[in-house]
Formats: structure tokens, sequence, C-alpha cells
């Protein structure tokens, strides 16, 4: 089965880009159908959860999320910005969590929301202690980012899943396997 974009429009171009797209594609009973739909591309991203094993804890951070419209707990994230995937989780521990993170083990690279949206996430976890603390984190000013960095047990940030105070699904996927891979 195959699809065809025939025509694209691009309606906004901004931080992230609106298109409408015109696809023809292959139908399961056979034959073809013409698609408009509207697609949103933002580039590919990475996120990584850092966890110190000698005392359970995890780094997490709280920042104003757009498209929720709400400040949220998360795992550290950013756009990939020309580098590889764990280039950019590397950069990103560094500028929001204040961490030098010396490696990262892959879990997966994913669509975030194939139905209408073009970006793929690499979501790593990775160790750290105290002694790679770098600086205060927080992001960076020039890309407007306000991060405030939380350190706390593994078990309570499981429990945050639980009740829905964490909700996002890149965090929850991470936690979940970091949770999988102490039993």
């Amino acid at each position: 089965m195959k699809s065809t974009v025939v025509e694209t429009t691009v309606l906004h171009n901004g931080w992230a880009a609106l298109e409408r797209r015109v696809v023809e594609v292959d139908q399961i009973a056979g034959g073809t159908a013409r698609l408009i739909r509207e697609v949103f591309t933002s580039g590919d991203a990475c996120a990584v959860l850092p966890f110190d094993s000698g005392r359970g804890t995890v780094l997490l951070v709280r920042q104003y999320c757009a498209g929720a419209d709400q400040w949220m707990l998360t795992v550290c994230a950013g756009k990939l910005d020309e580098d590889d995937p764990e280039a950019a989780a590397l950069r990103e521990a560094e500028e929001e969590l204040g961490y030098r993170l010396a490696g990262l083990w892959h879990v997966t690279t994913s669509y975030v929301s194939p139905g209408a949206n073009t970006e793929r996430i690499a979501l790593y976890l990775a160790t750290y202690t105290a002694s790679d603390r770098v600086s205060a984190g927080g992001g960076l000013a020039s890309e407007h980012e306000d991060i405030e960095v939380l350190e706390m047990p593994l078990a309570e940030a499981i429990s945050k899943v639980g009740t829905g105070e964490i909700c996002d699904l890149k965090t929850i996927v991470l936690l979940q396997r970091l949770q999988q891979a102490q039993s």
C-alpha cells in the first residue's frame, strides 16, 4: 500500500509550520482515495530521564507547555536543532537540568502523533550523580525557557503518573521503562 503527496500548501510558517496536504492513498479494500489533511511540522525532538541509582532519584522539569496551556511536570526535552538525537539530549540536559550526563541508553524513537504531526522523538534514559551538576539549569533565556528543575524519588514520580499530575506521554513512557528496568 502506498501514498503519494499530490500537493502541499504552507498555511503558516513560524516556530512550526502548518501545511495542507492533498494525498492519494491506496485503500485496504482496493482503489485509491484522495485525502486533504492539515499536517503540523515542527522538527524532530529528543527527551531524557536521568536516574541516580545510588539515591533512587530522577530529574524532572516543570515548565509551561503551550499545547496543554498549563505548567507541566515532564522529562527534559527539546528539538534536535541540527544535532543527532543523542547529542541533542546531552545538550538539553545541560541547558535545562544543569547536569552534564556521561552517557545515554536509547529506549525508542517514535512518532508523537502521526495522524497530524511529522515529529519523531528519541527517548533516552541516563544515569547521573550529584557531581555531574555543572549549573543551576533552568533553560536558555534566549529561548524564553522558564524551567524549574525537580529531583524526586522514582517512586514519587511514578505515583504522580497515577494521580494524573504527570500526564505527558514521553514522561510516562520513560518513567515506566525505568521502573521496569529496576524490577
